[in-house]
């Protein structure tokens, strides 16, 4: 079939390489405008732009689908289905009426399980046992659609958000394929959706701050599903200082919510319940480095804390 594929970053990316490779036409790829990064601030590309310019492939990059003159570009390239990963803006209607198969979303997700912007994140830190990827016709509510198939996976103890979204997005992509073959093929059933939902909004920087007065057990969900993006940080006499996956000590050196015990080779630190051993830490401005390290660096002691 000829497809529009619409996805932004590099978790996009995979799934247009595995669909370059399928039997399917890209006429070509709808991403976001480029985004300053960096020190420095520069204009950079997102991952499916570059990869799509390296393929030949037309770039659409325009700064809404609301746009009249957009949607008749669109209906132009004649698609007959949308393929759609991590875009980042919403479909207007008339921009969904377009293809023939409508667009096909890959969501990280078991739907209707963590309907939104970060399922991947809030499954981590919620504690799920098991998530997948789903993909699903899009409709104009929140993941919505009915579900044309899904893929499991098994979250690991030690699992970071980027850990878990990268295995989704390889299992995924292939999920996406066989859906776009199904609907070629006129054998595709979309199933609605059923259950009560839940909801995953993006996680911001705020919210990435740990909480000392949690569980344990909490703490560390939330650190990994802050890893690597927005990323856990803590504050340390004013500084901020940004946290890496910890571990669950299994002696419980008796300390308070962000009291801190240094040691030679490890910093472990409070919680409402048992104490974490620390990973890596950056400081504003500084590498990462193991805690230790870093502990060494600023003369950290027992008598400091974190908040």
């Amino acid at each position: 079939m000829r497809c529009l594929f619409a996805g932004t970053p590099e978790v996009a990316a995979v799934a247009l390489s595995v669909l370059l490779e399928s039997s399917h036409e890209v006429v070509a790829v709808l991403t976001r405008p480029d985004a300053r990064s960096g020190r420095g601030r520069s204009l950079s590309p997102a991952p499916v732009a570059t990869l799509a310019r390296d393929a030949g492939i037309e770039v659409l990059q325009p700064t809404t689908l609301r746009d009249p003159e957009v949607q008749a570009q669109i209906a132009g390239l004649e698609p007959e289905v949308a393929p759609i990963v991590a875009y980042g803006a919403l479909i207007p209607p008339a921009a969904l009426a377009i293809p023939e198969h409508g667009w096909v979303n890959l969501h990280f997700s078991l739907l209707p399980a963590w309907r939104g912007a970060a399922p991947v994140q809030h499954a981590i830190w919620h504690g799920d046992d098991v998530t997948g990827a789903s993909t699903f016709r899009v409709e104009e509510g929140l993941d919505t659609g009915p579900v044309y198939g899904v893929v499991t996976e098994t979250i690991r103890p030690d699992d970071t958000a980027g850990d878990l979204l990268a295995r989704l997005a390889d299992s995924g992509s292939g999920l996406l394929v066989a859906t776009l073959d199904a609907l070629a093929a006129g054998r595709a059933q979309p199933v609605a959706q059923s259950g009560d939902p839940s909801y995953a909004p993006k996680i911001s920087a705020d919210d990435a701050r740990v909480r000392w007065d949690h569980p344990a057990i909490g703490v560390d969900r939330q650190i990994r599903a802050c890893t690597p993006a927005p990323g856990a940080w803590t504050t340390c006499r004013g500084d901020r200082v940004g946290l890496g996956p910890v571990t669950l000590v299994e002696v419980d050196p008796d300390l308070g919510p962000g009291q801190v015990r240094v040691g030679k080779r490890d910093i472990l630190v409070g919680t409402a319940t048992a104490a974490v051993r620390l990973g890596l830490v950056r400081q504003a401005g500084k590498r990462e480095m193991p805690a230790a390290d870093w502990a060494r660096g600023v003369r950290l002691t027992d008598e400091d804390a974190f908040g």
